[in-house]
């Protein structure tokens, strides 16, 4: 099941936030910062998961926005890769030119 989903871009900023677990706004933050700091230090060489907490972390780079899903330890990975890039595809349809690269 999907804990939250966050879409930011290469500088930090967080262009979209969904959360679909219950959490204070303190923590809310804590994670936003934590996982942003993470995920832009990574190499992009590097695999798209990560172990946060008690979820999986799931990411995938499209242009110029990062987005990131955090998943239960239980649930695959790949098939989160997949729901997120759906979700690309309906905003690309949506707005046009969000995947561009």
């Amino acid at each position: 099941m999907i804990q939250y989903m966050l879409l930011f871009s290469r500088q930090g900023k967080v262009r979209l936030q969904k959360w679909y677990s219950p959490l204070s706004l303190k923590e809310k933050k804590k994670i936003m910062r934590e996982l942003i700091a993470t995920i832009l230090t990574r190499k992009s060489k590097m695999c798209n998961f990560l172990e946060y907490r008690e979820t999986k972390v799931v990411y995938k780079r499209y242009a110029s926005l990062y987005f990131c899903c955090a998943v239960e330890t239980s649930d695959n990975e790949l098939l989160s890769l997949e729901v997120i890039h759906r979700y690309v595809e309906l905003l690309d349809k949506y707005f046009g030119s969000v995947s561009v690269q």
